[in-house]
């Protein structure tokens, strides 16, 4: 065995990191399937005996799973994460990508002033009341935009980003500027084809910011049509929709309201967790190469 290992020290060591690894995905999974099974629990039926982490497959039940996909509030407010999740990032990405590779650029006058600035307005925020008064005197109030243009630009997102683009070989751009190319068409045809894993990385983490957003919502709409996936599904778990049907869900739902909450949790992340995969490939190394030289 110890072919494999250099002693018998690393060959523990190994050991050891590997039921650590197994500790923390027993950790992940278990709740995981609590919430899976709490969503086909039928009602009437109790899981005490098993802790809630197995059901008999011929006592599962998808009707919560239907209640919720057949209510109209439900679809519309998917649509809504859905406008809020797509617009939302492709501004983001529009305004992240040119402020990183202006900060990337070594001989931009007043660069590390620039920097020093951006990270100031990181560590020190104007707050949510001068937030709110800003976004109500643009009339942005009972519009979408209210959710997406205030988060537009993030300092994390974007030092991470310029760090990426730092790691271009300078040759490349100064080949494509002796060749007459302006600085965007450098950004456009040098930089954003070979920059996909940060531009994934990014867009993912932006997307994952829009879809599971839920105070800006509540905070700037007041129309229930505007209301995201994430605001309905609190409405659930706190038993108070402002939608009067839902007032009525424990009393006359034919799937306990239990098994209600838990499938909308999954349904609300099943949207992120089909996309990871798509990208995964590009995420560590995205991540990594920009946040090792930050």
């Amino acid at each position: 065995m110890t072919r494999w290992f250099k002693s018998w020290d690393e060959l523990g060591f190994q050991i050891l990191v590997n039921f650590f690894l197994l500790f923390v995905l027993i950790m992940v999974l278990v709740p995981m399937w609590r919430v899976v099974m709490t969503s086909l629990t039928p009602i009437g039926y109790s899981a005490e005996s098993s802790f809630g982490l197995w059901i008999p497959p011929d006592q599962w039940s998808f009707e919560a799973y239907g209640q919720l996909l057949s209510h109209p509030s439900f679809v519309n407010a998917t649509l809504v994460s859905t406008i809020i999740t797509t617009a939302g990032t492709a501004i983001n990405l529009l305004l992240t990508v040119p402020l990183a590779y202006v900060l990337s650029v070594p001989t931009l006058p007043g660069r590390k002033l620039f920097i020093t600035l951006i990270l100031f307005t990181w560590l020190f925020n104007a707050g949510l009341v001068p937030t709110y008064l800003v976004v109500s005197k643009l009339g942005l109030i009972n519009k979408l935009w209210a959710v997406m243009l205030p988060t537009a630009v993030s300092v994390y997102n974007t030092i991470v980003m310029k760090s990426f683009f730092e790691g271009i070989p300078e040759d490349l751009k100064e080949a494509a500027r002796i060749d007459g190319a302006s600085d965007l068409q450098v950004l456009t045809r040098i930089i954003l084809p070979l920059s996909r894993p940060i531009l994934l990385t990014v867009g993912l983490f932006y997307a994952v910011s829009h879809w599971n957003e839920f105070f800006a919502p509540i905070l700037y709409l007041n129309d229930n049509d505007l209301m995201p996936l994430p605001v309905l599904l609190r409405n659930i778990l706190l038993g108070a929709s402002s939608l009067n049907e839902y007032l009525e869900y424990d009393a006359f739902s034919s799937a306990p309201i239990e098994a209600i909450k838990a499938a909308g949790v999954l349904l609300t992340m099943l949207p992120m967790v089909l996309l990871y995969p798509w990208i995964q490939r590009y995420f560590t190394k995205g991540a990594l190469t920009g946040a090792v030289k930050s």
